[in-house]
């Protein structure tokens, strides 16, 4: 096949605009980049090491007399890449041109117009493909890079660990699953009639903002599979640190299986409270607290109701009117409950049951919690409710930092993508932590963090004495990074 002609690039465009000077466009700007806030990114991360600690959970098993890029610089590109936007590895044929990814990785010398190659996406590729048994990769052609799965899964807690000054008084873990819709033949993918499609379902454990655990599973498996297993291993991890610290784990009605409970109830200083699933037995046992529900709201509707019916003439739509005028009535009851088979021995059960125009609805929560300790209603709307914040982090993983881009067809190289997403959040959540604490951004989600202070444009200009790089005049946002910068100068070096 013959291959097209090159053509050669004009030297300008000009574009002809009535009743103004014309518009004149070429290529003489110079080193422009539309990533200056990376600097960020990198300087954090430098402060902190974290992807160079990811990069010690590897094996590297190259000659070093031919190795170009190492190890900690592969990593550092791939993370980088995600948090500036860039979710594909073919994204980096061309960000290995880029001149702030190479002051962010440290590969620009200071020789004016000197070319800069970082890793293209062959490279990385490699990275991504690692065998599964490390000790392969001596012998392997192709795939000479290894990791340890037990050393990066123990960093995410270490790095949980760090983010504190002293031992806080309580912490709650969130367990929860989402789906990883995928889009071809990779390994363990199955069919899920819940989620309605071929997909993983990683289990994820967050405290607050901060990710503990990323595990990719197949579809086809327990949602609460694993779940203990992970919950021992983060909490054995946490109390050699924190041997005072109450614990409080949460989840939905996935997770309140009696293996869970009964290991949470044997460890010191480790509580629980999980969704509950209804049953006829648990609806009989709230008969009472339904009457009194719909007692007090049809007093209050009635109340307003007869208010109405001296202002307007009684008709139907009174009742409508007043009911949208009022509050449902919820109440709250403690009960003592067990299963007949599953469970081995009885818990308490807190049930909501709401009343209003729509009829009854009725919630149930199992918790290791005491009344004594916590009321009902506190238990229900402090303690449990509050776990609906971590479908914002699974946004902010999957739209934002492309953690659902397991597309490589092995499952071992899919669990290594969501874990590299997980330490750009993990990288994110630092930077909003640490860096914008006191801000108009300090509860932004990383896609906004993303567009207003890192997705910014200058103009590079590089010498033997120094690396220029010049934001726009124009940035809207340079009161925030001069106060981000003010933080990063402050963090102690951890190397």
């Amino acid at each position: 096949m013959n291959r097209p002609a090159t053509r050669s690039l004009p030297k300008q465009f000009r574009f002809e605009q009535p009743k103004s000077p014309p518009v004149v466009v070429n290529f003489n700007g110079g080193l422009v980049t539309s990533d200056a806030g990376l600097n960020l990114i990198a300087e954090l991360d430098r402060k902190l090491q974290i992807t160079s600690r990811l990069a010690g959970c590897f094996q590297d098993y190259r000659q070093v007399n031919r190795m170009l890029h190492p190890i900690e610089g592969l990593i550092a590109q791939r993370i980088y890449g995600l948090i500036m936007g860039y979710e594909d590895l073919n994204d980096h044929e061309e960000l290995r041109h880029d001149p702030m990814f190479a002051i962010g990785l440290q590969k620009i010398n200071g020789i004016e117009n000197e070319p800069v190659i970082l890793a293209g996406k062959s490279t990385l590729n490699r990275l991504e493909h690692c065998p599964e048994d490390v000790e392969q990769g001596v012998d392997s052609r192709y795939h000479k890079i290894g990791h340890c799965p037990s050393e990066i899964e123990s960093l995410f807690v270490d790095i949980f660990l760090e983010s504190y000054d002293k031992e806080p008084r309580q912490i709650i873990l969130d367990l929860d699953v989402t789906d990883d819709l995928v889009h071809g033949n990779q390994e363990q993918v199955f069919f899920n009639t819940y989620y309605a499609g071929y997909c993983y379902a990683p289990l994820y454990i967050f405290c607050g903002k901060h990710l503990l655990v990323a595990k990719l599973r197949p579809s086809n498996t327990d949602p609460a599979a694993g779940a203990k297993d992970e919950l021992q291993r983060v909490i054995k991890e946490i109390r050699k640190q924190w041997q005072n610290v109450e614990i409080l784990v949460r989840g939905d009605s996935a997770y309140s299986r009696d293996d869970i409970m009964t290991w949470c109830e044997s460890q010191t200083g480790v509580d629980y409270v999980f969704g509950l699933a209804q049953n006829s037995r648990l609806i009989q046992m709230t008969t009472t607290t339904q009457k009194r529900a719909s007692l007090e709201y049809e007093q209050k509707l009635s109340t307003v109701v007869s208010f109405l019916e001296t202002v307007f003439k009684p008709e139907q739509q009174l009742i409508s009117l007043g009911s949208d005028l009022i509050d449902n009535s919820i109440w709250y009851k403690s009960l003592d409950y067990q299963t007949r088979e599953s469970w081995s021995r009885s818990r308490r059960v807190v049930c909501k049951v709401e009343y209003g125009a729509k009829g009854t609805n009725i919630r149930f929560v199992v918790t290791s919690l005491t009344t004594n300790k916590v009321p009902p209603g506190q238990l229900y709307r402090q303690k449990y409710c509050q776990r609906g914040e971590i479908e914002n982090r699974f946004k902010e993983q999957q739209i934002e930092l492309f953690s659902d881009r397991t597309s490589t067809h092995t499952f071992a190289g899919n669990q290594l993508r969501l874990w590299f997403s997980s330490i750009a959040y993990v990288l994110m959540n630092a930077l909003g932590q640490r860096c914008l604490a006191k801000t108009e951004l300090q509860n932004a989600q990383v896609g906004t963090i993303r567009t207003k202070l890192l997705k910014l444009g200058a103009l590079i200009t590089v010498s033997t004495r120094r690396i220029l790089i010049a934001i726009t005049s124009s940035c809207p946002y340079k009161h925030i990074l001069a106060a981000a910068y003010r933080c990063l100068k402050m963090l102690p070096n951890t190397a």
